[in-house]
């Protein structure tokens, strides 16, 4: 250890340095992380590394009671803070000390500490919570879905204020544990790997714990009764997939279709690198939706999403999805084609080696569909509007400037590049931006010309915009695209 020798004056001065901020000098964090298409969404001034929810639901009356504890870091000098919250709240500490709180817009729970908060410092926020989440509306809408035996909350782009509260935009990522006590007979899924399970009178408790970055609209809750099957991977990665036992017609195909889970993901490997988290699989409660949601480690969908028989392209684009948008999430929601360009691809690939359509002929079939005076031509995949932000021009335009991409490029190129960007940004956020910066790097060439003709500018690219002959008149239909189509259009509507 190094000693240095202090005049008077240097001592003086450090005292003086050392002296703590003014309470002038401690502001409110923001309200919202500035998102351009949900400028509410999140919050400023901390960090979040880890949730802690520890909760207790009743199926039969609909009761979440919750203590959730947020482990973060100031990133400003805090007056006080918010949090995306829309339960009732009775209790919130902060660093074991009581604090004041009120609501304020449509999920805002505005904190206020005994003491202000000091920058760059670590912070425990406890959090008691009950309420009737179902019956909790946001613009007249509950993310949290009731079932017959139970609820299930897996949405896009708010979930997390119907069940926990956070920090709830995907730029601020965290590990989890979720300790969920059901009812005996009852079983409780959310992310990640279950530590353990135990039962006290009358009561079974499920503990998740998810050790990757999750955003917070890929962390879900269902409780139900299920059918629960174990697994794992060739390299050892365990799967847990689960059935709702009251399916009714679609249980059969929905079984066939999860139970391909495993497969998908040691072919996903194969183009987009490792897995990067500590489980796989998937769960179908008996919600009447359409639709299905990458959540991480454990997609969600919806039974109707089995409605046409056995989808196994759906599985695969929900679980590319755990690269491109779970790994490697959004900077900002307008960025969505970083997310859904990818995954809708991944089913083109899927076709490919499953020999049903080349992603060429599917590109050739998309191009072809829609002609120059197309509407589909004037979303653009690269910030489409919140408005269509899950319009079916994202998923296929989308994937056709992938396709487009890897002609341009060539095979060897294009297919590092798939390998290269999860790898290489694992676990972090990135812009549309980025990726065409990326690119352009791996492919020695500029390409922003080239992605600002497929995913900015509002009119039909030329064919020979794709480096390959495109848009014959009658381009023949593939034999996967009624179930690519099916998976990504009638799915993907959440």
């Amino acid at each position: 250890m190094r000693h240095r020798l202090l005049v008077p004056g240097a001592v003086a001065l450090s005292l003086v340095l050392a002296v703590p901020a003014s309470a002038a000098d401690f502001t409110p964090g923001a309200p919202g992380v500035g998102d351009t298409y949900y400028p509410e969404s999140g919050n400023g001034g901390y960090d979040v590394s880890h949730y802690d929810l520890r909760l207790k639901y009743q199926p039969k009356t609909d009761l979440l009671q919750g203590t959730a504890t947020l482990l973060a870091t100031t990133t400003q000098d805090l007056s006080r803070f918010n949090l995306d919250f829309a339960l009732k709240v009775s209790e919130i500490r902060i660093n074991g000390k009581k604090a004041r709180f009120t609501t304020s817009g449509k999920h805002e729970l505005e904190v206020t500490p005994a003491t202000p908060l000091e920058k760059g410092k670590q912070i425990s926020v406890v959090v008691r919570y009950a309420d009737k989440p179902s019956q909790v509306k946001i613009d007249n809408y509950s993310a949290w879905a009731r079932t017959p035996d139970g609820g299930v909350v897996a949405q896009e782009p708010d979930a997390a204020v119907w069940w926990f509260p956070s920090n709830d935009h995907p730029t601020d990522k965290a590990t989890y544990d979720v300790s969920v006590a059901v009812p005996d007979g009852t079983q409780a899924l959310s992310n990640g790997v279950l530590a353990s399970q135990s039962s006290k009178l009358g009561w079974t408790r499920y503990n998740w714990r998810s050790d990757k970055p999750q955003a917070t609209y890929l962390t879900t809750l269902a409780v139900g009764k299920f059918d629960i099957t174990t697994d794992t991977t060739a390299n050892g990665l365990p799967v847990i997939n689960a059935v709702s036992k009251d399916l009714g017609a679609n249980e059969g195909s929905a079984r066939a279709s999860i139970a391909r889970t495993a497969e998908a993901t040691e072919w996903l490997e194969s183009v987009f690198g490792p897995y990067p988290f500590n489980a796989v699989g998937g769960y179908v409660p008996n919600v009447p939706a359409h639709y299905a949601l990458e959540t991480q480690t454990r997609p969600f969908y919806g039974k109707k999403a089995f409605d046409r028989g056995t989808n196994v392209s759906v599985v695969v684009h929900e679980l590319a999805h755990q690269w491109y948008g779970d790994s490697v999430s959004l900077k900002d929601w307008k960025d969505i084609w970083i997310n859904e360009g990818f995954a809708a691809y991944s089913q083109w690939l899927w076709s490919e080696k499953e020999g049903e359509g080349t992603a060429q002929q599917l590109a050739d079939y998309v191009y072809a569909q829609h002609p120059a005076d197309d509407p589909f031509w004037k979303v653009k995949p690269g910030n489409p509007g919140a408005e269509n932000q899950f319009d079916d021009a994202v998923y296929d335009r989308g994937a056709l400037a992938l396709q487009a991409l890897r002609n341009k490029v060539g095979d060897k190129v294009f297919f590092d590049i798939l390998k290269s960007w999860p790898t290489e940004h694992r676990y972090g956020n990135a812009s549309v931006a980025d990726f065409v910066k990326f690119a352009g790097k791996k492919s020695g060439t500029s390409l922003d010309g080239f992605f600002d003709t497929w995913l900015f500018e509002p009119s039909r690219p030329a064919a020979g915009a794709a480096g390959h002959t495109l848009g014959a008149r009658h381009a023949a239909e593939p034999k996967s695209w009624r179930q690519i189509a099916a998976a990504t259009h009638a799915v993907h509507g959440h």
